[in-house]
């Protein structure tokens, strides 16, 4: 298995939004912070020979590392389809072969039934804009539908919430850490060069999820 670096180091190539959207919150991940989630959830055994699911999948970032640790396939949902035009130009860059379907819909009603066991990775839209207000909770309810293990990158200081969320939901975290999210000046109300974010990332485990 190739250390987290070097996945880094693989998902380096993937281009981010060319017309980021303010109202979905259209950060491209990290290279860094992408093969941090996706190593944990390697170790985790969460990846190899699974379906992975990659909400709000933008412009492919977890999707991509996913497929680099050899899943059955993987999904990505993005509504806006000039993400997931350029989504589908960087699997080129990365050189995966892994089966990868990209799906145009909302990540926060996902049009999918998955039979066999799966894992949603995703970094949803915060809530901080208008137009995104609710959308983490909305992914959350996806990922409970459909998964039975998810990994996402919130706020800091969404514990408390995500934990209710997750038992209310038939789910339970069982890991979470801190991590820096390093956003570029890409937006009007953006008044710094570059900034860093403060966000946390969960690990949950869904024992109920809709027939």
């Amino acid at each position: 298995m190739a250390t987290k670096r070097a996945l880094a180091g693989q998902l380096s190539v993937v281009a981010g939004f060319d017309n980021p959207r303010a109202e979905l919150e259209q950060y491209p991940t990290p290279p860094e912070l992408a093969a941090h989630v996706i190593h944990l959830a390697d170790l985790h055994n969460d990846i190899a020979g699974r379906t992975v699911v990659d909400l709000g999948t933008g412009t492919g970032m977890l999707a991509l590392g996913a497929a680099l640790r050899g899943p059955a396939r993987v999904i990505g949902v993005e509504i806006d389809r000039t993400a997931l035009t350029t989504a589908t130009t960087n699997r080129k860059r990365v050189g995966t072969t892994t089966p990868i379907h990209w799906i145009q819909g909302d990540g926060g009603q996902v049009p999918l039934r998955i039979p066999e066991p799966a894992t949603v990775v995703m970094n949803p839209p915060f809530g901080a804009q208008n137009g995104a207000k609710g959308a983490d909770r909305r992914f959350l309810a996806s990922a409970a539908a459909i998964a039975d293990v998810s990994y996402s990158v919130h706020n800091r200081g969404s514990k408390s919430f995500i934990e209710a969320f997750a038992a209310d939901n038939g789910g339970a975290v069982t890991h979470a850490f801190e991590a820096a999210f390093d956003v570029d000046n890409q937006y009007d109300h953006h008044t710094d060069e570059r900034r860093e974010l403060a966000t946390e990332v969960y690990r949950i485990e869904w024992t109920s999820t809709d027939d």
